[in-house]
């Protein structure tokens, strides 16, 4: 067993290796200069088309544009904002951040282009209604002698959004910031009654389908974005006089690399620096991996640009703003250097260290929020899979073992288990990006026709 879990383990180290961050940031640069730096040229009109401003009701598809970026961003804004910061900090310092930020900038481009896709070549399920993402633009974009590509990453969508990670971590942050301190003995009995709570919670949201699930996103996702805006700017008034020194630190760090403590990559510290900051970068933001285009998919509109620009402001709100809020919240109250906690501890320190009290509790409310929302997509993510596989009409199946598997993992610590699930998520990204890159030429020709149909009407 002790053999098979080390397997599992090198497994999942390889799926999020080199190999795959080449492919990851290699490919989205490639995006980036091939689309002429759009996320930067288009931002501004992004911005009006999430407004609802080209919303049109007579548009194919189910749900708006603003829903379908927020049922996107509740399965990207979770622990990996709170905890992957964290441990990107302990391990390589302020520098860390700095290369986060070159990943969301390159998962921008990313993000449009999968997003374009999706609505390009939307396929039919075996009910027919309209559906979107990854496993339809490859066989309706690349052809249907390309199914066995669509087939693999709907059969690693299905592992890889389970939710036990997520929910381990959480329960693990119930247990640490609210539990333990106040006496509670924490054990199975405590953690059990964790999961029954999430399952009812998930079970009345996901049971309802897309148009439920979009709906509570569309309401949850900017509040809890909002309440840690607010949260991290008190904790940076509370020690305004530290904020520019940490801000330049993120740059001058980033290439002198002095707190790096990890593993070196390319013969240099700095080499390995880079790689952790994207690594984390790319895990938060998931751009590449091919989930947010099964949102995106839905969103009622004839234009395919239109709905990649809403996506494209994804990696913006998931990485430039709520991972830099952590970076800043844990950098300016030094507890990254006082203290051996990490993950989620580190940040939970830095709330109880600017707000004696109840900072802790008020993070505690953020993580939860983070983390249930990103339970209702990850179900809508791993049925739309089970629908492409065997059919619409047994895609409720899913829902069944995703229920379950929210208890495996508020109850137990199955590494094994949640390596293989990562693992899975991280595979995903090959067959995306392969047809992104493939298909690109084709959004190229897209944008200039929607630059004409739109500005020059």
């Amino acid at each position: 067993m002790e053999q098979l879990n080390q397997y599992i383990s090198d497994f999942a180290s390889f799926a999020w290796g080199l190999p795959l961050l080449i492919l990851l940031i290699g490919g989205g640069l490639y995006l980036l200069i091939l689309s002429r730096f759009l996320p930067f040229r288009f931002f501004d009109h992004a911005i009006n088309v999430l407004r609802g401003k080209y919303n049109n009701p007579d548009d194919p598809g189910e749900i708006t544009h603003f829903q379908a970026l927020t049922t996107a961003l509740s399965s990207t804004i979770g622990m990996g904002n709170i905890a992957g910061v964290a441990v990107a900090i302990s391990i390589g310092g302020p520098g860390a951040v700095f290369w986060m930020w070159v990943s969301a900038v390159i998962g921008m481009s990313t993000k449009f282009f999968t997003s374009t896709l999706a609505i390009m070549y939307r396929g039919r399920d075996s009910a027919g209604d309209l559906q979107g993402g990854p496993m339809y633009f490859i066989t309706e974009g690349l052809g249907k002698s390309w199914k066995p590509l669509a087939v693999f990453f709907s059969v690693c969508g299905l592992v890889g959004a389970l939710p036990v990670f997520n929910v381990n971590q959480l329960t693990q942050a119930i247990n640490d910031i609210l539990l333990r301190p106040n006496g509670v003995e924490v054990g199975f009995t405590s953690n059990l009654a964790v999961g029954i709570v999430l399952v009812i919670i998930t079970s009345i949201v996901i049971l309802g389908g897309l148009n439920r699930i979009s709906k509570t996103a569309s309401k949850l996702v900017p509040a809890m974005v909002l309440l840690y805006f607010v949260s991290v700017v008190i904790i940076l008034i509370v020690n305004f006089e530290e904020v520019p020194k940490y801000f330049s630190l993120i740059f001058t760090d980033a290439f002198s690399a002095s707190f790096y403590k990890g593993d070196t990559f390319l013969g240099g510290v700095i080499g390995g620096l880079m790689l952790l900051g994207i690594r984390r970068g790319a895990f938060s933001n998931e751009a590449g991996i091919g989930t947010a285009p099964m949102a995106h998919g839905a969103a009622k509109t004839s234009e395919p640009v239109r709905e990649g620009l809403v996506a494209m402001l994804g990696p913006a709100i998931d990485t430039l703003v709520v991972c830099t809020l952590t970076a800043l919240a844990i950098l300016v109250t030094g507890v990254w250097q006082t203290t051996d906690a990490n993950g989620v501890s580190l940040t939970a320190s830095a709330f109880g260290n600017a707000m004696p009290g109840f900072g802790k509790y008020l993070l505690l409310i953020c993580i939860a929020v983070f983390s249930i929302s990103s339970l209702f997509s990850y179900s809508y993510y791993g049925s739309k899979c089970l629908s492409f596989l065997i059919g619409a009409d047994k895609k409720h199946y899913y829902n069944y073992m995703y229920i379950v598997s929210i208890i495996l993992g508020a109850t137990t610590s199955l590494s094994m288990m949640i390596n293989l699930i990562d693992g899975f998520f991280a595979l995903m990204a090959f067959p995306t990006m392969f047809t992104t890159l493939m298909l690109a030429p084709r959004v190229v020709k897209e944008i200039k026709a929607y630059k004409l149909r739109t500005f020059n009407a």
